[in-house]
């Protein structure tokens, strides 16, 4: 092999490796992700943005999210090829479980056909909703604001549909408990959506 064709190699696999570097450095601490799972994704609304959609879930009828517009929603990007995706659904099933009685609805968006879904919702044991659409789940993010490129993400959604935060990678407990302590505070009024944005520190 020609030596500048090995040199041309060897630049671009130190330039990769020092922005995957940079990227783990400003990483939330937790579990290892494969840099093949990891998200590169952005959030660009300037105000308030109003979440709505329709999407079919796994038995194929169409949902509506107004239908758990009595609940701050926790919107769950996923896909069952995506290594951390699969990681987040035990914490966000036992989130569902303590907090689902408290205000708080969980709903799992498989970015993905709908086949291997079904198959994966039958061991999974899904206790939140689960809605399916490949390129109609990357438009509801899309129309939300959110650029997409990658899995996983979760948007936070206040209970009259303006969008509050989106967390761009894997979530950890200490997501979700900042999470309810600040919808608690902006539902009781202690803070404005701008200043529940800034202390979801999501965005």
């Amino acid at each position: 092999m020609p030596k500048i064709i090995l040199v041309a190699i060897a630049t671009l696999c130190a330039i990769a490796g020092y922005l995957f570097y940079m990227k783990q450095q400003h990483a939330v601490p937790g579990p290892e992700v494969s840099p093949a799972d990891s998200v590169v994704a952005t959030v660009a609304p300037a105000g308030p943005v109003q979440v709505e959609f329709e999407l079919g879930d796994l038995e194929g009828e169409l949902r509506s999210f107004d239908e758990w517009s009595d609940r701050h929603r926790i919107v769950n990007f996923w896909a069952t090829w995506c290594a951390p995706c699969r990681r987040e659904i035990p914490l966000l099933k036992a989130f569902q479980d303590a907090h689902g009685a408290d205000g708080f609805q969980v709903i799992g968006i498989a970015v993905e056909f709908p086949e291997p879904v079904i198959a994966y919702a039958e061991k999974a044991q899904f206790n939140y909703p689960i809605l399916v659409g490949e390129q109609d789940a990357m438009a509801v993010a899309e129309s939300s604001g959110i650029s997409f490129i990658g899995l996983p993400f979760t948007m936070v959604v206040a209970k009259d549909g303006r969008l509050v935060g989106a967390h761009m990678g894997e979530i950890h407990q200490q997501h979700l408990d900042n999470i309810v302590d600040v919808m608690n505070k902006f539902e009781a009024g202690d803070l404005d959506i701008s200043q529940a944005k800034q202390q979801l520190d999501l965005l």
